[in-house]
Formats: structure tokens, C-alpha cells, sequence
């Protein structure tokens, strides 16, 4: 997520209150997850077994919990609880703003596009040209649709993130400030739920397809021409490259790759990222074939019991 303008570091602290470590006049043009850092940017890490991977990020601001030397080229913000503080910066740059109306005045909807009943949509949402929104469409801020999309009743483009803290009080949520991007030719089905990035996009390609009730989380990015079936989850931060099959009830783990070409068979579980073009199935997936000779000697296993039995007899 860009600011709407440089920041210096001094005035980031302020907004904050904490204490900071670099120039005063250090720019900070964002702030984003550590997956999607970039030069200008603020990151914030609260867990000794990230440091490292903070501190040696693309990001130039790091928010830490703890008094550590200053990498080169760097600067440090230094909070008692860098959860809360990046909360409070997504609360400054990106306040919840509530509507009156169905569709926002400042939302812009090309030609020839069809929005149905009761549709919302959003503050600041672009939706192309010749699209139809069916009815029943819930579209958040700041979501950003192309030409010649479809999108079917009841779907929801851009709830919050599903991240939390896990405080002893009580779980904590992670604002999520960031955008759902649709691009040209992508249809969506009924009764879908796609979240918006936390601070990033998230992400469905040019010609990508997905059937109904399809739960896809932050900050994801599904690839040009996937082809997605009904029932699948897809958790946050996961990146779909193109051409990508997903057929029904397919559960999929958070921060994985699945390589072009890919295809998983139905009711798979996956947990680890795939190589381009190959097959899988099963929970926890693993390449078809193997998975098939597997259920194969599965099968097998009566009878060799029964075999065993008549030599013992014998």
C-alpha cells in the first residue's frame, strides 16, 4: 500500500508514537507485507524468528519490537507492539468509510456494463466495460474490475483478510487496507468470496474462470486463464501462475506456488508448491501416478492378508 505522499521518518513515529532509529528525514512511501516489500516501505516483524528475514528485506523501514543495529540504507521504527502500530497506520492511510448509498458516487462504471438489484459498490471501485454484475453483488472500496467480466449473485469481492493475533485476551485482527483487482474476461460465480489484500491485491487474471462458491484469500494472485471448480479454498498469499486447473472441494495452503500448468484433482489438500505441469491428487496432494499406484496396492492388501492366513494354516 503507497501512501498518498512521502512521509518522513520523524512524522511516521509521530503517527505512531514510538521511537525511531535512522534520519528524521528518512522517506517512507508505504507500507506493505513482507512478501510484497519494496523500496520506501514499512514492514513490521514481532517475533525473534523473523528479524533477520525484516531486517534483510527490499523494505527500508522495518517496525521491530526490539533495539537491534541498523542495516545500511535503512531505518528502524522501535514499538512495544508492532501488531498495534501497523494497525494504526492502516487505520490513518486506509479508515474504514462508511456509505448511505448503493453504488458510491465516487465509484466509476464503464459502458455497456449491467449492474443488477441490490448490488453495492463500493467507495472508489472501477468496474470496465460491457460487464454484468448480477444481483446481489457486494463490491468493497477500492476494487478494481475490468472489461467484459461476469460476475454472478451473492458473490463478495473484498472483505478483510482472515488474520489474526493470538493474544491472551482474545484474537487480534490484522486491518487489511489493500484492493481485490479483477481482471478483463474473468467470470465469477455465484456465492463467492474473494478478500482483499492486507496491504497488497489480491488478484484474479486476465480469462481466469471460477465456478460458485469459491473462497479465495488475501493478498493471492491467480494467474491468466486458471480454471477453478466449485468448493475450493484457497488461502492468503498463495500465487496461481497461468493455465492453472482446480477442480471441486480442492483445499489449498497459504504461502505456496502452484507452477504454470498445474492441475489438482478434486478434494486434494495441498501443502507445498507444485512443478510446472504436472498432476496431483490426494490429502496432502502428491503427483497423480503416485497417488493412483498407492490406492492400487491399497486395494491389494485383503488379499494379501488372505494369502497370509492360508500359509499359516498351511
Amino acid at each position: 500500500m503507497k501512501f498518498p505522499k512521502p512521509y518522513t521518518l520523524q512524522e511516521i513515529a509521530t503517527l505512531i508514537d514510538c521511537d525511531f532509529v535512522g534520519d528524521k528525514a528518512f522517506p517512507v512511501l508505504g507500507m506493505n507485507e513482507i512478501h510484497v516489500v519494496e523500496k520506501g516501505d514499512i514492514v513490521f516483524v514481532d517475533h525473534p524468528k523473523y528479524y533477520d528475514k525484516a531486517l534483510n528485506s527490499a523494505a527500508t523501514i522495518v517496525l521491530i519490537n526490539k533495539d537491534v543495529d541498523c542495516p545500511d540504507g535503512k531505518a528502524l521504527l522501535i514499538s512495544d507492539d508492532p501488531f498495534r502500530d501497523f494497525n494504526k497506520l492502516t487505520q490513518h492511510f486506509k479508515p474504514f468509510q462508511a456509505s448511505n448509498i448503493s453504488i458510491s458516487e465516487t465509484a466509476r462504471i464503464g459502458e455497456n456494463t449491467v449492474i443488477q438489484p441490490n448490488c453495492f459498490i463500493g467507495n472508489n471501485v472501477v468496474i470496465g466495460d460491457n460487464c454484468i454484475i448480477h444481483s446481489n453483488v457486494s463490491i468493497y472500496d477500492d476494487t478494481i474490475i475490468g472489461d467484459n467480466v461476469i460476475i454472478h449473485a451473492g458473490t463478495v469481492l473484498g472483505a478483510s483478510g482472515f488474520y489474526y493475533k493470538n493474544r491472551p485476551e482474545a484474537y487480534d485482527q490484522l486491518l487489511s487496507g489493500g484492493r481485490v483487482i479483477i481482471e478483463n474476461d474473468a467470470h465469477i460465480g455465484a456465492a463467492c468470496t474473494i478478500d482483499k489484500g492486507v496491504t497488497g491485491d489480491t488478484t484474479i487474471g486476465e480469462g481466469s474462470k471460477l465456478d460458485n462458491q469459491i473462497q479465495v484469500g488475501h493478498d493471492t494472485l491467480i494467474g491468466k486463464k486458471c480454471l477453478i471448480a466449485s468448493q475450493t479454498g484457497i488461502a492468503g498469499c498463495v500465487v496461481i501462475k497461468d493455465n492453472v486447473t482446480i477442480w471441486g472441494q480442492v483445499g489449498i495452503k497459504s504461502g505456496i506456488t502452484l507452477a504454470e500448468g498445474t492441475i489438482l484433482y478434486a478434494q486434494s489438500g495441498l501443502g507445498h508448491s507444485t512443478d510446472e505441469g504436472k498432476t496431483y491428487f490426494g490429502s496432502p496432494a502428491v503427483e497423480a501416478r503416485e497417488m493412483f499406484k498407492q490406492m492400487a496396492y491399497i486395494k491389494e492388501i485383503p488379499n494379501i492378508l488372505k494369502h497370509l492366513k492360508e500359509e499359516n494354516k498351511d
